[in-house]
C-alpha cells in the first residue's frame, strides 16, 4: 500500500500505479500532471447549496453568486438560508427556482430527511437515491458530491460533458462518443473510475475542477 500523503485521498497513489499499468492513454497523461489530485470539499450542505447555485452558469457567474450568497448567510448553515428566505436570496443573484432549491435543501437537512452523518458509510447509490430526493439535485449533481465531498473512488458520471469530451479527444481522436463507448473504455479503470475522470478533465483544462 502507497504512504499516505497529507490531503491526498489514500486509494490516489494505488490507483494511478494501477491504471498507469492498464491503459496506455492513462500512461501518457498521469504524468504530466505530477504531484496534482483531487481535493476534497469540506461540509456536505456548503458543497451541495455551492453546486445548485452554480449550476447552467458560467463559473465566473457561480462564484460571483456565490460570494454574494455568503454575504447574506456567512455561516452557510440551513439555519441561517432559511432565515434568509427567498427574498433575500433572489438579492444575492439566484433565480427564483434556484432560490427554492436551496430553501428546499436547507430544510432537508433541518428536518434531517437526508442523513448525511451517515453517507461515509453508505454505497454510492444509496447516497444518490438519497440526494435526488431534494429538489434541484440532479444524478450529476450527486455524482460531483460523492467525488469530492465524499472523495469515492470509483464513480463514472456519464452525464458530464467533460468526460465524455475527454474520452473523445483522447481516446477517439475527437470523434464525438455516446455513454455506451464511454462506459466500455472506463470498464479498464474499475475500480478507479473516479480518477481516470479526473485526469481526462485535467487533460481539458489544466486547472482542477472543484465543484
Amino acid at each position: 500500500m502507497a504512504s499516505v500523503v497529507p490531503g491526498v485521498p489514500d486509494y490516489w497513489q494505488d490507483a494511478k500505479d494501477e491504471l498507469m499499468r492498464r491503459d496506455r492513454i492513462m500512461r501518457k497523461l498521469i504524468p504530466q500532471f505530477g504531484d496534482l489530485h483531487l481535493k476534497g470539499r469540506g461540509e456536505a450542505f456548503v458543497t451541495l447549496a455551492r453546486s445548485i447555485v452554480g449550476q447552467q452558469i458560467s463559473v465566473k457567474a457561480a462564484d460571483a453568486v456565490w460570494q454574494r450568497f455568503l454575504e447574506a448567510c456567512p455561516k452557510c448553515t440551513p439555519a441561517q438560508v432559511i432565515k434568509a428566505g427567498p427574498e433575500r436570496l433572489a438579492e444575492c443573484g439566484l433565480s427564483k427556482r434556484k432560490a427554492e432549491y436551496v430553501l428546499d435543501l436547507a430544510e432537508h437537512f433541518k428536518a434531517k430527511r437526508v442523513h448525511a452523518e451517515k453517507w461515509a458509510e453508505m454505497g454510492d447509490e444509496e447516497v444518490i437515491s438519497e440526494l435526488i430526493q431534494i429538489r434541484g439535485i440532479g444524478r450529476w449533481t450527486a455524482e460531483m458530491f460523492l467525488i469530492f465531498n465524499l472523495l469515492r473512488p470509483n464513480v463514472l458520471p456519464l452525464d458530464d460533458l467533460g468526460l465524455l469530451k475527454g474520452i473523445s479527444v483522447n481516446y477517439f481522436s475527437g470523434e464525438p462518443v455516446s455513454r455506451s463507448d464511454a462506459r466500455e473504455v472506463a470498464a479498464n479503470w474499475e475500480p478507479w473510475r473516479t480518477v481516470a475522470t479526473w485526469y481526462l478533465w485535467r487533460s481539458l483544462d489544466a486547472a482542477p475542477v472543484v465543484y
